[in-house]
């Protein structure tokens, strides 16, 4: 349940992305392989057309879509140094 709550935190606070993403790609501490990395992730998610669920369907197409970017965001934060990830509270 606790894990739950916290996957629900995280899309509430996707706001903090913006500025967490901006420094994770500036910042010196974060190696160029796992900047990398990321950019692959958010390039392949923009662009391959494939989904699970076809948007045609409303908000369960949509709802696919924003699973694989939260899955893809929570990879990020992962791959971020302790600080970034306390500095930004994730």
């Amino acid at each position: 349940m606790k894990k739950l709550w916290r996957r629900f935190r995280f899309i509430f606070n996707v706001r903090k992305f913006l500025p967490f993403l901006k420094e994770f790609f500036l910042s010196k501490e974060v190696s160029p392989s796992k900047k990398l990395l990321s950019l692959v992730l958010i390039g392949l998610y923009a662009v391959l057309p494939f989904d699970l669920i076809p948007d045609f369907l409303g908000f369960f197409g949509i709802l696919d879509d924003v699973t694989i970017l939260m899955f893809v965001l929570q990879y990020i934060v992962k791959l971020a140094p302790q600080t970034m990830r306390e500095k930004y509270n994730m």
